[in-house]
Protein backbone atom coordinates (compact mmCIF):
# COMPACT_ATOMS: atom_id res chain seq x y z
CA UNK A 1 0.00 0.00 0.00
CA UNK A 2 1.39 3.80 -0.46
CA UNK A 3 2.25 5.94 2.24
CA UNK A 4 -1.33 7.26 3.84
CA UNK A 5 -0.51 11.08 4.55
CA UNK A 6 -2.80 12.69 7.15
CA UNK A 7 -3.95 16.45 7.50
CA UNK A 8 -6.63 18.83 8.13
CA UNK A 9 -9.81 19.32 6.26
CA UNK A 10 -10.26 22.45 4.03
CA UNK A 11 -13.15 23.88 1.99
CA UNK A 12 -11.96 22.41 -0.90
CA UNK A 13 -12.70 18.50 1.04
CA UNK A 14 -16.12 19.16 1.60
CA UNK A 15 -17.73 17.72 -0.97
CA UNK A 16 -15.61 14.52 -1.12
CA UNK A 17 -15.82 14.06 2.91
CA UNK A 18 -19.48 13.98 2.57
CA UNK A 19 -19.56 11.34 -0.37
CA UNK A 20 -17.11 9.63 1.51
CA UNK A 21 -19.42 9.74 5.12
CA UNK A 22 -22.04 8.12 2.12
CA UNK A 23 -19.86 4.83 1.52
CA UNK A 24 -17.50 4.07 4.66
CA UNK A 25 -19.46 6.06 7.59
CA UNK A 26 -22.28 4.35 9.80
CA UNK A 27 -25.21 6.38 9.33
CA UNK A 28 -27.81 4.74 11.08
CA UNK A 29 -29.80 7.16 13.01
CA UNK A 30 -27.83 10.13 12.37
CA UNK A 31 -29.33 13.20 10.50
CA UNK A 32 -28.18 13.25 6.53
CA UNK A 33 -24.46 14.94 6.34
CA UNK A 34 -24.93 18.07 4.14
CA UNK A 35 -22.14 19.84 2.68
CA UNK A 36 -22.21 23.42 4.46
CA UNK A 37 -22.44 22.20 8.18
CA UNK A 38 -19.22 20.62 7.27
CA UNK A 39 -17.82 23.61 5.73
CA UNK A 40 -19.07 25.28 8.70
CA UNK A 41 -17.14 23.16 11.01
CA UNK A 42 -13.86 23.43 8.99
CA UNK A 43 -14.32 27.09 8.76
CA UNK A 44 -15.59 27.11 13.19
CA UNK A 45 -12.44 25.15 13.91
CA UNK A 46 -10.16 24.05 10.94
CA UNK A 47 -7.91 21.72 12.47
CA UNK A 48 -11.09 19.87 14.09
CA UNK A 49 -11.93 17.47 10.90
CA UNK A 50 -8.57 15.72 10.47
CA UNK A 51 -8.41 13.33 7.33
CA UNK A 52 -6.18 10.30 5.44
CA UNK A 53 -5.63 10.57 2.13
CA UNK A 54 -4.14 7.92 -0.08
CA UNK A 55 -2.83 8.84 -3.69
CA UNK A 56 -5.18 12.24 -2.86
CA UNK A 57 -8.04 10.48 -2.33
CA UNK A 58 -9.74 10.54 1.66
CA UNK A 59 -9.66 7.00 2.98
CA UNK A 60 -10.27 8.21 6.73
CA UNK A 61 -11.27 10.64 8.74
CA UNK A 62 -11.67 11.83 12.27
CA UNK A 63 -13.35 14.94 14.13
CA UNK A 64 -11.72 15.45 17.32
CA UNK A 65 -13.76 19.14 18.52
CA UNK A 66 -12.53 20.92 21.36
CA UNK A 67 -15.08 23.79 22.98
CA UNK A 68 -12.60 24.55 25.50
CA UNK A 69 -13.59 22.30 27.87
CA UNK A 70 -14.83 18.80 26.69
CA UNK A 71 -13.08 16.94 23.59
CA UNK A 72 -15.01 15.22 21.52
CA UNK A 73 -14.22 12.54 18.92
CA UNK A 74 -16.85 11.58 16.09
CA UNK A 75 -17.06 10.68 12.61
CA UNK A 76 -14.01 8.11 12.79
CA UNK A 77 -14.38 6.22 9.41
CA UNK A 78 -12.06 4.12 7.42
CA UNK A 79 -12.48 3.28 3.71
CA UNK A 80 -14.06 -0.26 3.76
CA UNK A 81 -11.26 -2.28 1.55
CA UNK A 82 -8.53 -0.59 4.35
CA UNK A 83 -10.28 -1.20 7.29
CA UNK A 84 -7.71 -3.65 9.70
CA UNK A 85 -4.84 -2.04 8.73
CA UNK A 86 -4.42 0.18 11.73
CA UNK A 87 -5.71 3.41 9.93
CA UNK A 88 -8.40 4.00 12.28
CA UNK A 89 -6.09 3.98 15.23
CA UNK A 90 -3.39 6.30 13.42
CA UNK A 91 -6.38 8.72 12.81
CA UNK A 92 -7.49 8.42 16.62
CA UNK A 93 -3.89 8.71 17.81
CA UNK A 94 -4.25 12.14 15.58
CA UNK A 95 -6.66 13.26 17.22
CA UNK A 96 -5.69 12.32 21.06
CA UNK A 97 -2.77 14.20 20.59
CA UNK A 98 -4.24 17.59 19.35
CA UNK A 99 -6.89 17.22 22.12
CA UNK A 100 -4.18 16.82 24.36
CA UNK A 101 -2.23 19.75 22.98
CA UNK A 102 -5.01 21.66 23.80
CA UNK A 103 -5.79 20.96 27.83
CA UNK A 104 -7.98 18.04 27.18
CA UNK A 105 -8.12 15.75 29.78
CA UNK A 106 -10.62 13.33 28.93
CA UNK A 107 -11.87 12.22 25.51
CA UNK A 108 -15.26 11.25 24.55
CA UNK A 109 -16.41 9.45 21.58
CA UNK A 110 -19.60 9.28 20.34
CA UNK A 111 -20.44 6.12 18.75
CA UNK A 112 -23.47 4.39 17.14
CA UNK A 113 -25.26 1.09 19.46
CA UNK A 114 -25.34 -1.25 16.69
CA UNK A 115 -21.65 -0.49 15.11
CA UNK A 116 -20.03 -3.06 16.41
CA UNK A 117 -16.94 -2.96 14.34
CA UNK A 118 -16.64 0.41 15.48
CA UNK A 119 -17.10 -0.45 18.63
CA UNK A 120 -14.32 -2.91 19.23
CA UNK A 121 -11.47 -0.12 17.91
CA UNK A 122 -12.55 1.98 21.14
CA UNK A 123 -12.62 -0.66 23.24
CA UNK A 124 -9.57 -1.88 22.06
CA UNK A 125 -7.67 1.23 22.52
CA UNK A 126 -8.99 2.04 26.02
CA UNK A 127 -11.81 3.56 25.65
CA UNK A 128 -14.96 1.97 27.90
CA UNK A 129 -18.70 2.88 27.87
CA UNK A 130 -20.15 4.98 30.11
CA UNK A 131 -23.34 3.05 31.17
CA UNK A 132 -24.66 5.97 33.64
CA UNK A 133 -25.12 8.49 30.20
CA UNK A 134 -27.68 8.57 27.79
CA UNK A 135 -27.45 10.91 24.72
CA UNK A 136 -30.50 13.22 24.40
CA UNK A 137 -31.12 15.05 21.30
CA UNK A 138 -33.44 17.75 20.20
CA UNK A 139 -33.80 19.03 16.37
CA UNK A 140 -33.64 22.69 15.86
CA UNK A 141 -36.32 23.82 14.79
CA UNK A 142 -35.79 26.61 11.56
CA UNK A 143 -38.31 28.64 13.62
CA UNK A 144 -36.58 28.75 16.60
CA UNK A 145 -39.13 26.36 18.25
CA UNK A 146 -41.48 27.48 21.03
CA UNK A 147 -40.96 30.18 22.94
CA UNK A 148 -38.42 30.83 25.58
CA UNK A 149 -40.19 29.42 29.20
CA UNK A 150 -38.15 31.73 31.50
CA UNK A 151 -34.63 29.78 30.80
CA UNK A 152 -31.52 32.13 30.14
CA UNK A 153 -32.64 33.50 26.68
CA UNK A 154 -35.67 35.54 28.44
Amino acid sequence: MDEVAFRAAGSADVDEVVDFWSRAAENGARPVDRPELVRRLVEHEPEALMLATLNGRIVGTIVAGWDGWRANLYRLAVEPELRGRGLGRRLLAGAEERLRALGAERYCAMVLDENELGRSLWESTGYTRQGEWRRWVKPVLEDGGPPDKGGLGG
